[in-house]
């Protein structure tokens, strides 16, 4: 989107007694003009992201609701020491003359966040002051996923047009309805969409915040954009190793396998192509070939029986011990 990021202000501009009020809502103490550092942010739009998403104008109108009161940390790391501020008044603002580039009129979700003056955030102030941490994104979950395309909700029904891509004049787009929830917002250093980016998580999660591995996985399969934490990263990391680890065993194995069954073809069907038998041989999967190998391996025992060679020996010598004892 065109308009994420934190609105270059004044500190403390808007800091009236009306604002005032609400931040004391969070606190444990009653705060003054001094004790608080506000700014004003976009979270997001109604206009389409780099992933081919755009939120609707009553979507943008629910999750105003949501955010307020949700924090806000750094790089969706949902840990206590990146909590960095927290927003205390959230509302959809029009701006006039302006329409997103499917043309309807453009709006954008615009909050108020407040965050302790302190030693410790003196230096993150600066760096909202001087325009360094600006970009922002979102993580929220909503119900409808509608293709632009056919309309069908690409959740529970998956049509074939693929995001990005035109149909005839029209350019493939995702429209997101019906919040479900909201989960925090955060400063980022390459957003999602234009500018600063929406990163959104579309199904539930739990109560406790993070999705499991079952649930990134899922989201990944289904196409789904997905943010995680660093924890999650390295448990996918190692997954994703031990995946390698299994494919290359099974190619290995695969290859032996159909070795085997191109061997024990020229064994007992000598009259095959070999050439013909190895582009059959590569088209089929593991239990076709494990089939295979089966029938020619009873092939074989018709034509050259596992018997030992030293049978008839060990008999003839058992024979002459019997003999020799009667005599």
């Amino acid at each position: 989107m065109k308009d994420g990021y934190v609105i270059k202000s004044n500190s403390n501009y808007e800091l009236n007694q009306s604002n005032l009020d609400l931040i004391n809502n969070y606190t444990r103490r009653k705060l003054t003009e001094d004790d608080v550092y506000i700014f004003s942010v976009v979270l997001c739009d109604n206009e389409i992201d780099r992933e081919y998403e755009k939120f609707t104008k009553e979507a943008l109108e629910t999750l105003a609701e949501m955010f307020v009161g949700k924090t806000g940390v750094i790089d969706h790391e949902a840990k206590s020491e990146n909590q960095m501020a927290r927003i205390f008044d959230c509302n959809v603002e029009k701006v006039p003359n302006k329409l997103n580039s499917v043309g309807e009129q453009y709006y954008r979700l615009v909050a108020k966040a407040y965050m302790s003056r302190c030693e410790k955030n003196n230096d993150f102030i600066l760096e909202i002051d001087s325009g360094i941490k600006k970009e922002v994104s979102v993580g929220c979950a909503v119900k409808n996923m509608t293709c632009s395309i056919c309309g069908s909700d690409i959740k529970s029904d998956p049509c074939d047009h693929r995001k990005g891509e035109r149909y005839g004049e029209s350019i493939c787009y995702v429209t997101l309805s019906e919040p479900l929830d909201a989960y925090e917002w955060s400063f980022v250093a390459v957003p999602a969409q234009k500018n600063a980016g929406v990163i959104k998580m579309f199904n539930s999660v739990p109560k406790g915040g993070a999705k499991s591995m079952k649930d990134v996985i899922k989201s990944i399969k289904n196409g789904e954009a997905v943010n995680i934490t660093a924890e999650q990263a390295n448990e996918l990391s190692k997954l994703i190793n031990e995946l390698e680890r299994l494919a290359n065993e099974s190619k290995e194995y695969y290859s032996d396998l159909k070795r085997e069954v191109m061997r024990l073809c020229a064994l007992t069907q000598p009259e095959l192509n070999p050439e013909v038998m190895d582009s059959v041989t590569s088209k089929m999967n593991l239990n076709e070939l494990k089939a295979f190998k089966k029938a020619f391996e009873i092939k074989s025992e018709e034509i050259l029986p596992s018997k030992p060679q030293l049978t008839c020996l060990k008999k003839e010598k058992t024979n002459k011990k019997i003999k020799d004892f009667k005599m």
